[in-house]
């Protein structure tokens, strides 16, 4: 046996007993936390819908709205009392605007009873969301609200504009109406920080909602938003999305800007990883929603063709492949992918492919050096607002006296940053390189045809705190940022524990985002009684 061949089977043992290792921590924490909660008491419920306007798509409310079936002020006003039921217990919305939501709500139904109004067509067609309220992620800006991305030192930052997505709803008739929690510096995939707490599930409160877009994913599920905009570096969107039972949609790199976004990117690499997209109740809402958000770029992206799924090429992965530090894909998110193949194979003759892409296995590798930032742009100086570097020893100091105004992970983030490759470095260009071949690789495999399934996360929502024991699990997401390629997050039902469940996939960038169009269709044909989230 060579060297080579020898230095890998070494490499191959120690990655098994490293993973055997991480797997008994993982068991142990996960009793912890269930230990920790249970001293807590039950989980909390939330309350039931009694108004039955919650439960239409944001795309039917504004049909009615135009058709004057409804009011938008009674949209809106439906919306607020949602929140003002459901925020004491799931803590998802940070800030609201509901005196200016209302105003403009009431200007709305005035302009469709005076003598001017456009009509239903006209409206439909120029302003496909009139009336209909709409929410944020706290790190996209809205005029005259804060935006203080988790960070405590932005608690009185306000947002001097909209961004530029918010700008467009509103020309598309949106009505903002309140922004939700993210995780400090939205860099992490547990929604909490230091200024306004932890977010909950609405599925069970025990358990953590996702991040960055955590809050937005929860609004959402709970009934509370028909309609959000959220922001995907690593999996932001995505994951949130599949914690909450929700639909939502990463867009290739480029597609919808970025403007307006805090943290926005230090680098070329980090903004070909941050995407901008919609996040919604329902799969009938992506399409509508993206196009606005597109804008300039939307006649790119043949969102109107028409698709014959039976003449697309499915691909599948049930998991990374065995990376080193991740959990391992539970079983019954293998059977519900499993269940979309069988799906597909029956009711439209296709046979997906499986693959074994073994690049897959350095996911958390290649986006960690897409990340780094040349010169002294690190976590430290993100903390720090933009505004010099903090000390990370003194802070670790102050937290373990309860003083610091950071948390652990984001100080344990900015430790772990000075551990890895350095910008330019040898190393760093030949991980920047594997990730063009790997993108090279996909569009080779997905073509102008191709689909390719993969779970969204290895696990159901975890406990609160259990991801500080699998922190790298958010690589299952984070790989497509690398590749740059549009997914769409689609529930799959619930697991055991009723906990929600799902997979994402992604398209060629030339056959972009026809999934928006698709995901309806397919699960309804998979069991689902419609595509609503869970929560009625």
């Amino acid at each position: 046996m060579s060297t080579k061949h020898k230095d890998q089977r070494k490499m191959r043992s120690k990655g098994q007993v490293l993973n055997a290792f991480h797997r008994l921590v993982e068991f142990i924490a996960k009793r912890i936390c269930m230990f920790i909660a249970f001293l807590k008491g039950p989980a909390e419920s939330q309350p039931p819908i009694k108004d039955l306007t919650l439960l239409h798509n944001a795309t039917t409310l504004a049909l009615k709205i135009r058709n004057k079936q409804l009011t938008s002020e009674e949209v809106v006003q439906s919306y607020i009392d949602r929140i003002k039921e459901i925020q004491p217990i799931l803590n998802c919305v940070v800030e609201d605007r509901f005196e200016d939501a209302l105003k403009e709500a009431k200007m709305c139904d005035e302009l469709l009873k005076s003598e001017d109004a456009p009509s239903p067509q006209v409206l439909a067609k120029e302003k496909p969301f009139f009336g209909v309220p709409f929410t944020t992620k706290d790190c996209i800006g809205i005029a005259k609200m804060k935006q203080t991305a988790g960070l405590t030192v932005r608690k009185n930052f306000v947002s001097e504009r909209d961004a530029e997505v918010v700008r467009l709803m509103r020309t598309a008739g949106g009505i903002p109406l309140a922004t939700t929690n993210v995780s400090e510096l939205a860099m992490w995939w547990e929604t909490s920080n230091c200024l306004y707490g932890t977010t909950k599930n609405p599925y069970n409160t025990r358990h953590i909602v996702g991040g960055s877009s955590g809050g937005e994913g929860c609004i959402q599920a709970a009934a509370g938003s028909p309609l959000g905009i959220g922001s995907d570096i690593g999996g932001s969107i995505r994951i949130p999305c599949y914690f909450n039972g929700i639909f939502g949609h990463k867009p290739s790199t480029g597609v919808v800007s970025n403007d307006g976004q805090y943290p926005s990117a230090q680098s070329e690499d980090q903004n070909r990883l941050l995407s901008i997209g919609p996040m919604c109740r329902y799969a009938q809402d992506l399409l509508p929603a993206l196009k606005i958000l597109a804008h300039k770029n939307v006649d790119l992206l043949r969102l109107d063709e028409k698709v014959d799924i039976s003449k697309l090429k499915f691909y599948y992965m049930e998991d990374d492949g065995g990376q080193f530090l991740t959990s391992a894909v539970e079983p019954e998110i293998r059977e519900a992918m499993r269940k979309v193949v069988r799906y597909l194979e029956k009711a439209h003759k296709i046979k997906a492919t499986k693959l074994n892409i073994r690049k897959m296995k350095k996911s958390i590798t290649l986006w960690l050096a897409n990340m780094i930032c040349k010169g002294e742009k690190d976590f430290t100086y993100e903390l720090s607002n933009r505004n010099g570097h903090i000390n990370i020893w003194w802070e670790l100091l102050k937290w373990m006296l309860f003083l610091s105004n950071h948390k652990l992970i984001s100080l344990l983030t900015a430790v772990f940053e000075k551990f890895v490759v350095k910008h330019g470095s040898d190393k760093h260009m030949k991980f920047i390189q594997e990730s063009k071949d790997l993108c090279r690789e996909f569009q080779d495999i997905l073509g102008e045809d191709g689909v390719f399934l993969y779970p969204t996360h290895p696990t159901a929502a975890p406990m609160h705190h259990e991801p500080l024991i699998k922190p790298f699990n958010f690589s299952y997401t984070g790989i497509v940022n690398v590749l740059g390629l549009p997914a769409t997050a689609c529930p799959l039902g619930l697991n055991k524990q009723g906990l929600p469940i799902g997979c994402w996939w992604p398209t060629s960038r030339s056959f972009n985002n026809c999934c928006c169009r698709r995901t309806r269709a397919w699960f309804r044909g998979l069991g689902t009684s419609d595509d609503r989230s869970l929560i009625r």
